[in-house]
């Protein structure tokens, strides 16, 4: 097992910035004491396994207006402040490492399996100001990606594609096996190589 995969350090809040690396944002409340995750869902079906991930982590993600939401807490604040620019605005810290716990949350955020071979990893349409840094820091993973524009080649929305088998069986390695409460759809959308998903 990789250093680096999802299962080789007990889970923390810290992973949940997997979640602000797609469409995903923190939002701080007042004089920035606490804040919570509105988390837009681009594919149907995730609900379950995000609730149950994000739960692992001691932070309960409930349906909210355009996806799940959690409540203003103070133990969110840390990462606010880190992944919120002067502006209000999301920005990735300087020092962001994608490892295999905040990858599998993007990749169930945010994932899609890339038609042409290859999974698609969505970026946020309204912060393009992260994507740069994002590439860098997949790249440091060791999964340098390609981007896409929304519509390119399908793509529907700003996204990293992850392809070739050398990069996959990576990917494949850092995420793990799709998470049981997402039934049928991990065999379709869970990162996997040569059409089967992790086992």
């Amino acid at each position: 097992m990789s250093l680096f995969s999802a299962e080789a350090r007990p889970a923390g809040l810290t992973d949940l910035a997997g979640l602000l690396c797609g469409p995903g944002r923190i939002e701080r409340f007042g004089a920035g004491d606490t804040a919570r995750f509105d988390l837009p869902l681009p594919f149907e079906g995730r609900e379950r396994p995000l609730a149950a991930l994000a739960a692992a982590r001691g932070v309960t993600l409930a349906p909210g207006a355009s996806g799940l939401r959690s409540a203003f807490r103070r133990d969110l604040a840390p990462l606010a402040r880190t992944w919120c620019g002067s502006d209000g605005g999301k920005r990735v810290p300087p020092d962001f490492q994608l490892d295999g716990a905040t990858l599998r949350l993007w990749a169930l955020a945010a994932g899609v399996r890339d038609l042409r071979g290859g999974h698609l990893l969505l970026l946020d349409p309204d912060a393009p100001g992260t994507h740069d840094p994002l590439i860098a820091a997949a790249t440091r993973a060791g999964l340098p990606p390609a981007r896409l524009a929304t519509g390119e080649h399908g793509a529907p929305g700003p996204a990293l594609r992850v392809h070739g088998t050398r990069r996959m069986a990576r990917l494949v390695e850092l995420v793990g096996p799709a998470p049981q409460s997402l039934g049928a759809l991990g065999a379709s959308e869970w990162p996997c190589l040569h059409g089967r998903p992790a086992a």
